[in-house]
């Protein structure tokens, strides 16, 4: 028997529950005194400079067409599967020192 894979976005969760509603409301509420957060150690402003934003980031994909010579489309095929997936890594390559050396 097939099972449906069910996915949620943030615009198309199911609502909440009135008993979920309340216990947000009682949890927004609670004083920031009273949360415990013994388990989470304070950062160090060292620790915040080497901070990596974005590393466990995963970009949304967007479909496009795009018109490439013929020679390089080739060239990528050549390398096995995953083509589209390479010609996206050699652009954010490019993206990722162009942004480097801007700054």
């Amino acid at each position: 028997m097939k099972t449906k894979m069910v996915r949620h976005t943030q615009h198309n969760l199911p609502p909440l529950t009135k008993a979920e509603r309340t216990r947000l409301k009682v949890l927004a509420n609670r004083p920031d005194s009273e949360i415990d957060t013994s388990d989470i150690p304070e950062m160090t402003d060292e620790q915040w400079k080497k901070a990596a934003r974005g590393h466990f980031y995963r970009p949304r994909k967007k479909q496009i067409t795009a018109r490439v010579d013929a020679d390089v489309l080739e060239w990528l095929k050549a390398q096995g599967k995953g083509y589209q997936s390479r010609i996206n890594a050699i652009l954010r390559r490019e993206m990722l020192t162009s942004v480097k050396s801007a700054r």
